[in-house]
Parts: structure tokens; sequence; C-alpha cells
């Protein structure tokens, strides 16, 4: 008994899903990211679905952290299979793929960071493509210029 207890505790600690529901809820995000700021990225994904903290990306962009799979408190096949639905998505929708460079911020030397232990090319390029919706861009950059001229 004692065992379904501590099993029970580290399932609402972990917020453990399962893949249908995890499938949902990654579907729900893309769609809130997309409303908000116009494209997807895996990790605005990742830290909406709390597998990462802003406080660890932060310390990922310095270089505090060789690379950003090792502050996700998912595991690889986690991480590969939101990746691979977050795919699926912007496939479905029509989303224009951007490869973003990610560059070590602060003093010193601007070294590219990684994003997997393996720095494999297909993974590093899964992590680091931005998905962008370019209607829902103008319609953004609209609302922002509407609104500058009412202040």
């Amino acid at each position: 008994m004692k065992w379904l207890v501590i099993l029970f505790l580290l399932y609402k600690k972990h917020n453990l899903m399962n893949r249908s529901q995890l499938q949902i809820k990654i579907k729900q995000i893309c769609s809130e990211l997309i409303y908000k700021q116009g494209y997807i990225s895996s990790i605005d994904v990742l830290e909406k679905l709390g597998y990462i903290t802003d406080k660890n990306i932060k310390a990922w962009r310095f270089g505090e952290i060789p690379y950003l799979e090792r502050i996700c408190s998912a595991n690889l096949a986690t991480l590969s299979f939101i990746n691979k639905i977050i795919r699926q998505i912007v496939n479905n929708l029509n989303l224009k793929s951007s490869l973003t460079i990610y560059m070590k911020h602060g003093k010193g030397v601007k070294s590219k960071l990684i994003f997997s232990k393996t720095g494999d090319d297909n993974i590093e390029k899964a992590y680091s493509t931005h998905y962008i919706d370019n209607d829902r861009i103008n319609e953004l950059k609209q609302t922002k210029t509407i609104e500058m001229k009412g202040l």
C-alpha cells in the first residue's frame, strides 16, 4: 500500500501524462503560442509543459549548462515524442519553418548553444527550428501599430 502512495505522489509531482494526454496538451500549447506570439518553438512548448523552467533556460543561454536536454525533467523518448508532435502540428497548419541559431549570452565568446548531448544535426534542428504563422504575425503587427497610434 505504501508504494502506491509513493507512486501517486510521484505522479502528481511530475505531472506524468500518457501519450494521448500529452499530445492533446501539446496541441493546446501550440494553439496558444500561435495566438500570442505567431510562432511555435520547442523551448516554449517544453517550458509550457513544465519540463524546463525559465531559470534553467537562462542558465543554459549563459553557458552554465552544457546542453538543453540536461535540464529537462522529461526523458529522451518523451522529448523526441514532443518534437514529433510539434512537427505534425506545423505540417497540418502549413507553418513556415525558420532555423534559429541560439548563441550564448553574456561575456566572452559567443558560441553556438547545444540542445542535445549527442549534438546530432537532426535533433539540433528539431529543437532550434521555429515555426511561423505569417498571417498571425501580420495580425499581431497590425494590432501593435493600432495600439501605438492610439497612445
